[in-house]
């Protein structure tokens, strides 16, 4: 770390909406993680808001009086070069690869979003490519720094990163677990540093396997609370619908606001086919949010994170990754959730694997602490879903037509595997520009055979 110097951080789309939550982030952790250069970056198509977002981001820094420098570029290698931690927080095809995502799917009959099922699979078929050649770029530029990414899906876009490319320092980041422990100390009245939640599981599939309050274990009585319809662990982009009491009761531990779209399927796809025949899919709201937002950022007198933001799905993102980047810098040794490589902590699942767990942060990077076996009620769950990710991540890779069957048709959102053709070939074809390596004429033989 060049700790005389400052350091130097280069974040990979860098004209996101979510950027504002970066640099407060970064602007309050000052005094801990000495930031000198912040390094912006985008493509050509995001050109506009990567101008936008960083003259907002210069406004933040000298309201906040830090010497920051805020540099923007299209040049990603100049940003990587020499980088002491890199952020990733990208969409491959922009919202309007969302809309497709979501509505492809619906029109089918089966649940459209983002991160599960067939939009999911497509979110990462996009993005694995591209992030693979950022770190095999860092790998050459700066292969001391941390690959910090919290684009979705994280989980498979982990679990590619640690199989398939020689940068090793990688770590996936998500606001599911923070918004869990924020909310559940909200519940119980209780300051959030006096929780402790064991975490374990995957991606948008993670459960609080045990509550803490101080030493005392209040796991019976934070699901008892959450049995009430009036109390909901909730996130912008999911309906709150109340748990069956029995059925919560009985499974033990706590799950995550997207095991809805798995213990209420058909609840949560009557909701969305609903929202879809109005026109208001999650994508199409979340495209007219990011408009406002827009319009708030060119705001020459803004100079601070403004709260709509937290209209966003994803609030808390961005903090959650400037906690684990000062951990690692200043080797707190604190716990945080992170995607990481399993290394043993989750028995049943392969040690190479990316997991979602609770993880001791030192300056060497994440260690996830053993959780041992996972219930067996949750078991099978997870362990499917990891199934569908390492296959999804393969097929990413491979741009293998069979593997990206395969891998929707184990997945449980997924009712057949002859509807898994379909939507398979529907959103090929949709998204055949962001998918060069499924067009290539090998792998359109494969498809043809």
């Amino acid at each position: 770390m060049k700790e005389s110097k400052g350091l130097k951080i280069a974040t990979i789309g860098g004209g996101s909406s979510y950027t504002p939550e970066l640099i407060e982030g970064f602007i309050k952790r000052f005094d801990e993680l000495p930031i000198k250069e912040l390094w912006l970056v985008d493509i050509e198509a995001g050109k506009e808001k990567l101008e936008i977002v960083g003259s907002l981001a210069r406004r933040m820094v000298e309201k906040a009086g830090v010497p920051m420098e805020i540099h923007l570029t299209m040049d990603r290698r100049q940003a990587l070069q020499n980088a002491d931690f890199v952020t990733t927080q990208m969409r491959v095809g922009l919202l309007d690869a969302r809309v497709k995502d979501e509505r492809i799917p619906l029109e089918l009959g089966l649940i459209g979003q983002e991160t599960n099922g067939a939009g999911g699979l497509f979110k990462g078929l996009r993005t694995i490519p591209v992030l693979l050649e950022i770190a095999e770029e860092m790998q050459e530029l700066c292969p001391d720094a941390w690959l910090i990414n919290f684009t979705n899906p994280a989980g498979m876009v982990t679990e590619a990163l640690l199989r398939y490319s020689s940068h090793k320092k990688v770590i996936g980041v998500c606001n599911v677990p923070f918004n869990m422990h924020l909310s559940i100390s909200k519940m119980l009245g209780v300051e959030m540093k006096r929780v402790h939640i064991d975490f374990a599981g995957l991606n948008h599939m993670v459960f609080g396997i045990h509550v803490f309050v101080d030493d005392r274990e209040v796991t019976n009585e934070v699901l008892e609370m959450l049995a009430n319809p009036e109390i909901q662990l909730t996130m912008k982009n999911i309906a709150p619908l109340p748990w069956n009491r029995r059925f919560l009761k009985s499974l033990g531990v706590v799950p995550c606001p997207y095991h809805r779209y798995y213990y209420k399927t058909s609840t949560i796809l009557e909701e969305e086919l609903e929202a879809f025949k109005s026109g208001q899919t999650r994508a199409e709201i979340v495209k007219t949010l990011e408009a406002g937002l827009f319009e708030l950022y060119k705001d020459d007198a803004l100079a601070i994170k403004p709260p709509q933001l937290e209209q966003r799905g994803g609030a808390y993102y961005s903090d959650a990754a400037c906690n684990v980047i000062s951990s690692i810098y200043n080797d707190k040794k604190d716990i945080q959730v992170l995607n990481v490589k399993n290394n043993g902590a989750l028995a049943e699942i392969d040690f190479e694997s990316a997991v979602e767990v609770s993880c001791i942060v030192t300056k060497n990077g994440p260690i996830p602490m053993t959780m041992g076996k996972l219930p067996v009620q949750i078991l099978g769950l997870i362990q499917q879903i990891k199934s569908f990710e390492r296959i999804g991540a393969e097929a990413a890779v491979t741009g293998s037509y069979d593997k990206a069957l395969l891998a929707l048709t184990i997945n449980p959102l997924i009712p057949s595997d002859d509807l898994a053709e379909v939507v398979l070939q529907k959103l090929l074809a949709a998204h055949e520009e962001y998918l060069p390596q499924f067009f290539t004429d090998n792998a359109l033989l494969n498809i043809q055979g």
